[in-house]
């Protein structure tokens, strides 16, 4: 359990990780140093007409056309070559099972053509050891928010416990389906197309805020939404921004008053928001006004999309720490499965205290 936290810095500078994530509508490739210095963190995004989602088949497709030229690229900018990398991690899932193939079988075929060993990771750890590592904070409560996941964190006795989570659909999956109703644009993505229609909003329309204990729900309030929008859009009792504002402040609501108990049960004041509607701003401001309302007051640890959107460099950076407790052993490729479903609590963190 004291590998990681054993290892001397030179050492660690020494370790050298290329990361690979694919498990949405983000394909990306990072290269990092075992200091933690990013040295490349390029992707490319699967964009769909506005009004339409991205299908697994089609999402796969764009990642495996993608892929190669990203590694390229990922190599180029850190100035490595193959020989130079300690391990190839790769996330295991959870996500969408088609992209995640698509990403696996490249780092099987690399993994092999380089010698190099791989190690699967968890997609939720990889964000949230991301953000260990981007804000340097050592032991904040979690709120880990994204188009498929929305969970309320804490570490505890080697695993990140869940507090409180969606008990049907995620954040950003409901930022999504709403984006898709009003016919906003996908690029360069329909949540931040929402928090910048949202600015212009002057009325808060009253939407379902379902809070049961720790856990939320959204379900009810997108079909409420797409009621009211589908009715009073065109006559001009409400307007799209008025929509955009209203669906904001009312998820960041709820957000915002769980993420609260956390704190008071984990005798926390710091809070770390990971995953892509993490870098709402209006997310942040909501979240640093309950901070700064707290005796002492709190601190917040946000990102900007580099991070907190889906990146190579996360994945490749849990993958090094676990890499390094597994004494340095990559897995069999036996085992390099993908899984759709894959908690943030099954994973033994065995690199914290």
């Amino acid at each position: 359990f004291e590998m990681w936290n054993n290892m001397n810095p030179k050492e660690k500078e020494n370790l050298m990780v290329m990361g690979f994530e694919g498990s949405a509508n983000k394909i990306g490739v990072g290269i990092l140093k075992g200091d933690g210095t990013i040295l490349s963190n390029p992707r490319r995004t699967y964009i769909t007409p506005a009004g339409t989602g991205f299908q697994p088949k089609l999402t796969a497709q764009h990642h495996r056309e993608n892929i190669l030229e990203i590694v390229k690229e990922a190599m180029d900018e850190a100035d490595i070559i193959p020989s130079q990398l300690s391990v190839l991690a790769y996330t295991r899932g959870p996500g969408m099972g088609a992209p995640l193939t698509s990403v696996a079988v490249v780092v099987r075929m690399l993994s092999q053509l380089w010698g190099v060993p791989v190690y699967p990771v968890n997609h939720c750890v990889g964000h949230i050891e991301m953000g260990r590592l981007v804000t340097k904070v050592d032991n904040p409560v979690v709120l880990y928010v994204s188009g498929g996941n929305s969970q309320v964190i804490a570490y505890s006795a080697n695993r990140y416990r869940i507090f409180g989570e969606t008990i049907d659909i995620a954040v950003g999956n409901c930022l999504d389906r709403f984006a898709r109703v009003i016919n906003l644009s996908n690029d360069p993505s329909p949540g931040y197309n929402i928090e910048l229609l949202a600015r212009e909003g002057k009325q808060l329309v009253d939407l379902p805020y379902t809070v049961k204990g720790m856990d939320v729900a959204f379900s009810g309030m997108i079909t409420s939404i797409t009621e009211i929008a589908n009715e009073k859009i065109s006559t001009g009792e409400v307007t799209k921004a008025d929509l955009c504002f209203s669906i904001q402040e009312t998820i960041f609501a709820m957000l915002v008053e769980t993420t609260e108990r956390a704190l008071a049960h984990c005798e926390s004041n710091e809070v770390l928001i990971v995953g892509g509607v993490g870098c709402n701003k209006r997310l942040q401001e909501m979240m640093e006004q309950m901070l700064q309302q707290r005796n002492p007051p709190g601190t917040l640890c946000a990102m900007d999309s580099r991070y907190c959107i889906d990146n190579g460099a996360m994945i490749g950076w849990a993958g090094l720490l676990g890499f390094v407790e597994n004494g340095c052993q990559g897995v069999p490729l036996s085992e390099t499965d993908c899984t759709q479903r894959y908690r943030t609590d099954e994973v033994l963190v065995t690199w914290r205290d």
